[in-house]
C-alpha cells in the first residue's frame, strides 16, 4: 500500500508525529545553541538585556532568527498540501519549538527562574519583550489550533477561513505583536517593572481566538470532502 493509498487518518497521524518531533528536536537544539553562543561571547545566562557584550552580535542574532523562521516555514510547506494546511503545520512547529526552547533552557541553565521573568523574544524589526508566560501562551494556542486545522485538512475536511476570520486573525496577531513592543525600550535599558502591554496582549489573543473558533466551527458545518491523492 503506497502513502497515497493509506487511510486519511493514518496519513494525518504520521504528519502530526513528524511535525511534533521536529518541533521538539528543533526547540531543544535552539536552546543548546543559545547556551553555547552566550558562553562564547561571555554573556552568561539568558537575560533580556546584555549591553555592550551583545551589541556587536545583533546582526548575527537577527540573521539567526530569520533563518529559524525560514526553517519553520519550510517544514510547514513540506508537511502541508495547500496554503491553509501548510500554515497550520507551520504553526504547530513554531509553537512546539518555542515551548521546548524555554523548557530546554530551564533544564540546561535553570533559566527562566519563573514564568514572569522578562525575555527578548525577537529583534525583527525591533526588540519584542514580554514575560516568558506570554510567548508560551501564544505557542500553546498555535499548537492547539494548528493541530485541529491540520488534522481536519489532512483527513479531507475544510477549514472555513473567510474575510471576517482572516481579518480577525490579522488584527489579533497585530495586537499581540504590539503588546510585545510597548515596553521594548525600557526593558532593553534594564527597567524590569511589570509589563504594561498585558491588556493589549489579551485583547489580541481574544480576537485571534474568536477568529480561529469561527473558522474551525465553520469547517465542522461544511463537513468532509474527498481527500486528495
Amino acid at each position: 500500500m503506497t502513502a497515497h493509498q493509506r487511510p486519511p487518518f493514518d496519513r494525518a497521524r504520521g504528519t502530526v508525529i513528524a511535525v511534533l518531533a521536529f518541533g521538539i528536536a528543533f526547540g531543544f537544539l535552539e536552546a543548546t545553541v543559545v547556551v553555547y553562543l552566550r558562553a562564547a561571547i561571555g554573556a552568561g545566562t539568558a537575560l533580556p538585556a546584555d549591553g555592550p557584550v551583545f551589541d556587536s552580535y545583533v546582526a548575527f542574532e537577527v540573521a539567526r532568527e530569520v533563518t529559524t523562521l525560514v526553517m519553520i516555514a519550510a517544514v510547514g510547506w513540506l508537511a502541508g498540501r495547500g496554503g491553509l494546511e501548510r500554515l497550520a503545520w507551520a504553526a504547530v512547529v513554531f509553537g512546539t519549538w518555542d515551548i521546548t526552547y524555554y523548557a530546554g533552557l530551564r533544564m540546561v541553565t535553570g533559566w527562566p527562574p519563573a514564568l514572569d521573568a522578562w525575555d527578548v523574544l525577537f529583534l525583527v524589526p525591533a526588540a519584542w519583550v514580554a514575560p516568558v508566560w506570554a510567548p508560551i501562551v501564544v505557542s500553546g494556542a498555535l499548537v492547539g489550533v494548528g493541530l485541529l486545522a491540520g488534522w481536519r485538512l489532512r483527513t479531507g475536511g475544510r477549514v472555513a477561513v473567510g474575510r471576517l476570520e482572516a481579518i480577525g486573525g490579522l488584527i489579533g496577531g497585530a495586537l499581540v505583536i504590539a503588546s510585545f513592543l510597548v515596553d521594548s525600550a525600557r526593558v532593553v535599558a534594564g527597567d524590569l517593572d511589570p509589563w504594561s502591554g498585558s491588556p493589549v496582549f489579551w485583547a489580541g489573543m481574544a480576537v485571534a481566538g474568536l477568529a480561529a473558533a469561527r473558522a474551525l466551527r465553520g469547517s465542522m458545518r461544511l463537513g468532509p470532502v474527498e481527500a486528495e491523492g
